[in-house]
């Protein structure tokens, strides 16, 4: 190869993986919704798995992409490894739409795709319309690309030394170091499949030749979710690690098949005899799929396999870490907003629980269980850091209308939220200083106390409720609640300057009775605004 073939390739492998990225962004920008559907419809049933696995790579066009995704949600405790097994198999099934999208040989409107998917980015006011562009000119791109690359590879197919190169490939050992040693160097298995693909558009290349280059690219793509483990859990990296034994383990498999004399190679030429192209197609979709259908049932063994080859305790739950959110997580942004929420949802509930634990100390006098208000006081502050940073880069991603009000209003939330939580700690303050300063207060004041608690309570636990599900309805039911305690906190303040003037308490106790009172009465506000934010938004 000359040093014009050298640039011509490289210039169209570029517009191919530009081609790629920008139709799977549009994909997924058209998908929004579905995508957050998609993650929630993951259970244990690993069948369930590798269709989601499945249909989210061939949305996003990159196994990489969601091999390195779930390494994100394992990482973030949001996925467990039995779960994370099927995404990935799946994601091996995805990846092979590309190859066999190449395979219709579709470069011939290739420019007339780009040019209807300019007008609509360019010329088209509905955001909608704007997604089809992008969807339609990354199609068009990746075809123009592999064109680009065929065209520069044209004089390799009556080139007898580059047909005497290949034949050395026939060796399993040479053809799988190739493959990976290909893949890894690009990060994308459906690349290096197209540059096979655009080869055998040539005829420089046949399978019979290239099969093992074609299986060790399997092991090359897993390059990428290996790098994307470096600094995560153990969970995660056992994650990674199961994504190379699958394709380890499957490409060893067929090797050892094909070297015995199994017609793999001559079955799918049988497909197709007059296909050189898409013959790639499907020796890659075929491997891909035995693969999953073999190993599948083998699922706990590669689990318990993964746990062997990286040793360690999995994260502890209660440390100081976000729980669904991790930055690989950003790289599919309706997925990131739906984590950023229940990330949220979770601060709500420990702000929630901080308060009941504060007032139930309070009114028991328990001094020793204002350790754990203090505890989780410390944790809802890094969350509060955390997530704001975490909106901060949301605000930055290519959102819908919806989800980008919805990152606005959530910056106020978490703010509430830490509010509460503050007020909480106020609490446990006063639960110290009534025992160290032996103060009591009387009956109808621990009653009053109570049962402005309570109604605050219910209130706050609505409102977050509400948050999390973005249920309108449940949130319009808190105004009157708030209604209600402010009427009561006047109401307490009046019955407590009627104790006072009877001598019933002492001025201590009352001020600390106040305090207490206005601290719940100021969390009753917060939770106000935590309803406002789903009414408004």
């Amino acid at each position: 190869m000359d040093l014009k073939m050298l640039i011509m390739l490289a210039g169209g492998l570029g517009l191919f993986l530009y081609g790629m990225k920008m139709m799977g962004d549009g994909l997924e920008k058209a998908a929004g919704d579905k995508l957050k559907r998609l993650l929630e419809a993951l259970t244990t049933n690993r069948i369930m798995g590798v269709l989601v696995g499945t249909a989210v790579t061939a949305i996003i066009q990159s196994s990489s992409a969601v091999t390195v995704m779930v390494i994100g949600f394992v990482n973030a405790g949001l996925m467990t490894l039995e779960q994370a097994v099927g995404v990935i198999m799946g994601a091996n099934i995805g990846t092979t739409i590309t190859s066999q999208l190449i395979a219709f040989d579709l470069s011939g409107a290739a420019p007339v795709a780009v040019f209807l998917g300019v007008g609509c980015i360019f010329f088209s006011k509905r955001k909608s319309f704007k997604k089809f562009g992008e969807i339609l000119a990354g199609f068009g791109i990746l075809f123009m690309g592999l064109d680009i690359m065929s065209s520069s590879m044209a004089p390799l197919g009556t080139n007898e030394q580059f047909r005497s190169l290949m034949v050395k490939f026939e060796n399993p050992i040479l053809g799988l170091l190739a493959g990976m040693l290909l893949t890894a160097l690009i990060q994308s298995s459906s690349a290096s499949i197209g540059i096979l693909q655009a080869l055998a558009m040539q005829g420089a290349i046949t399978l019979d030749s290239a099969i093992f280059i074609l299986f060790g690219q399997n092991i090359g793509t897993c390059v990428t979710a290996l790098i994307a483990s470096i600094g995560t859990t153990t969970t995660a990296k056992r994650a990674a690690i199961m994504h190379l034994l699958f394709n380890v383990i499957g490409t060893i498999l067929f090797t050892i098949l094909i070297v015995v004399g199994v017609p793999y190679v001559p079955f799918i030429k049988s497909l197709s005899p007059n296909d050189a192209v898409r013959q790639f197609a499907n020796a890659h979709t075929a491997f891909n799929i035995i693969n999953v259908i073999l190993l599948l049932p083998l699922a706990n063994y590669l689990v318990t396999l993964s746990k062997k080859l990286v040793p360690g305790k999995e994260s502890d739950s209660e440390g100081m870490h976000l729980m669904y959110l991790d930055e690989r997580i950003m790289e599919t942004p309706p997925i990131a907003v739906a984590q950023i929420l229940k990330e949220v949802g979770r601060m709500g509930d420990l702000a929630r629980q901080n308060v009941e634990v504060a007032m139930n100390a309070f009114l028991n006098r328990d001094e020793n269980a204002t350790e754990d208000v203090y505890r989780r006081e410390k944790l809802i502050n890094f969350l509060n850091k955390e997530i704001t940073r975490y909106l901060v880069m949301a605000n930055g991603l290519s959102l819908q209308n919806s989800d980008l009000k919805l990152v606005g209003s959530l910056f106020h939330v978490v703010n509430d939220m830490e509010r509460v939580s503050d007020h909480a700690e106020n609490l446990a303050e006063y639960t110290e200083y009534i025992v160290e300063n032996n103060i009591s207060f009387s009956p109808a004041a621990i009653e009053e106390m109570q049962d402005i608690n309570i109604k605050v309570i219910n209130m706050l636990e609505d409102s977050i409720e509400a948050v999390k599900k973005r249920d309108k309805v449940l949130a319009a039911k808190v105004q009157p609640q708030e209604r209600k305690v402010d009427e009561l906190e006047e109401l307490l303040r009046q019955s407590h300057i009627d104790r006072l003037n009877k001598g019933e308490c002492t001025v201590n106790s009352g001020v600390v009775f106040l305090d207490v009172v206005t601290n719940l009465e100021r969390i009753g506000d917060h939770a106000s605004n935590l309803a406002y934010s789903v009414i408004d938004n």
